[in-house]
């Protein structure tokens, strides 16, 4: 082995190590700004996760939505009841609860936000009784300062 090979095998070497942390971390930080959080559900122990899809980028891809019991306080994720996975053509913004049909019972709201200049507003509305997730409805491309709560209601029929 020549004396020129084993230098230039170290530089090598950490340039290639270098390159390998780099994708790392730059994985490991796309995977930090995505959506997901949990919620308890009003009136119940159950919790409520929506969680937008793993090395999706921000902009579309999908989400989950998934109903645990929460029977556990210590271990409020172990026991899994119900859930779906929806497409979604921007980022999730937050999730809200809120009594549309009057049973006393919140339905889910989960609101998704454009990326881009206009930040137009969506909003899919999820009925969950019986352990069972059902979609209501949907509502898409509204002003970035509608009131969604009044847009699905009126889409419904409940205004």
């Amino acid at each position: 082995m020549m004396e020129s090979d084993f230098q230039h095998g170290p530089k090598a070497y950490v340039l290639a190590l270098g390159l390998i942390l780099t994708a790392e971390i730059g994985v490991a930080s796309q995977a930090e700004t995505r959506y997901v959080k949990q919620n308890k559900y009003p009136g119940s122990s159950e919790i409520v996760v929506v969680a937008e899809g793993e090395f999706e980028p921000r902009s579309v891809g999908s989400y989950t939505l998934r109903i645990y019991s929460g029977a556990n306080p210590k271990f409020a994720l172990d026991d899994y009841v119900t859930g779906l996975v929806r497409p979604r053509n921007g980022s999730v913004e937050e999730v809200k609860f809120h009594d549309f049909d009057g049973d006393g019972r919140a339905e889910i709201m989960v609101v998704i936000r454009s990326v881009g200049t206009g930040g137009y507003l969506s909003a899919d509305l999820f009925a969950y009784t019986a352990d069972t997730l059902k979609l209501l409805g949907s509502v898409s491309d509204l002003s970035k300062g509608a009131d969604l709560v009044s847009a699905l209601k009126k889409k419904l029929g409940g205004e």
